[in-house]
């Protein structure tokens, strides 16, 4: 006689829970849509996640200087019909399992940052839907929302306002006195910001997690080493009263944007590092 199967578990929520942490507890297995990026579960754990704004594990493999680009192809072209990638690259030998972990995470974490950020715009939910990269290890979806907010936390402690993120880097043609040398993962920044160039862009060609350029391009903005983005003009109408104890609210530069507290900024900076 069989044995009678275990009843499910279902974890028990707040009425306000987030529509992952409602999937997960329900042990779901699909995609997870929103406009700023996608979430992949498999029975209730995240498995992968990818985002416009962050670069995928190909980018990471292949501008990172893992793998040549034309192995990443021919392995994209023989992985079979499920189409696992990460597990043709460990096979062939072209990848150790720990190296294709590291990687796997690293882009979950970074593409989740953008999928989960508040103003994603509507979630919708495909069932049954997978990637083709591959999962070498599924992340609980409580962990993967905890780490987003830290990461947003960490962002806005270093540099107040998410607009920095997403405008070119223009860099400052006279750095302020007293700088100091700059370290070299930001001195590559630095040599690519011709005015064009945003962080997302620098992410992807220098193979980077897109988190760990924003942080550092915020840091740079914090030692007058980059301009931070001049805010848009206000409507004819419409006045644009900032709160007082924001930085906007501190007198405008002549050319029509205020200069930073940098002395202020780099205080904090370094009292956070500190911690």
């Amino acid at each position: 006689m069989n044995a009678p199967a275990p009843p499910t578990v279902r974890t028990a929520l707040p009425a306000r829970s987030s529509p992952l942490l409602r999937l997960a507890a329900e042990g779901a297995t699909g995609a997870l849509l929103r406009d700023t990026g996608t979430i992949y579960l498999t029975k209730g754990m995240v498995s992968h996640a990818e985002s416009a704004s962050a670069p995928g594990v190909d980018v990471l493999l292949v501008a990172g200087g893992r793998l040549p680009r034309a192995v990443w192809d021919e392995a994209a072209g023989r992985a079979g019909p499920r189409r696992q990638v990460g597990g043709h690259l460990v096979t062939e030998g072209h990848l150790t399992s720990g190296e294709l972990e590291i990687c796997l995470l690293t882009a979950l974490y970074d593409a989740a940052l953008f999928a989960l950020a508040p103003g994603g715009g509507p979630t919708r939910f495909r069932r049954g839907v997978g990637h083709g990269i591959g999962t070498v290890r599924p992340v609980p979806a409580d962990a993967v929302e905890r780490e987003a907010r830290r990461r947003r936390r960490l962002l806005d402690s270093a540099w107040p306002g998410p607009a920095i993120d997403t405008a070119p880097l223009v860099r400052r043609r006279v750095p302020p006195c007293g700088g100091g040398s700059v370290p070299l993962r930001q001195r590559a920044l630095l040599d690519l910001a011709d005015g064009r160039r945003t962080p997302a862009d620098l992410a992807r060609l220098l193979g980077r997690p897109v988190f760990h350029v924003l942080l550092e391009v915020r840091r740079l903005a914090v030692a007058g080493l980059i301009d931070p983005p001049r805010p848009p003009p206000s409507g004819p109408d419409v006045p644009d009263v900032p709160p007082r104890d924001s930085p906007a609210a501190r007198p405008f530069a002549a050319d029509g944007f205020t200069s930073p507290d940098t002395a202020l900024l780099r205080r904090v900076r370094d009292a956070l590092e500190a911690l």
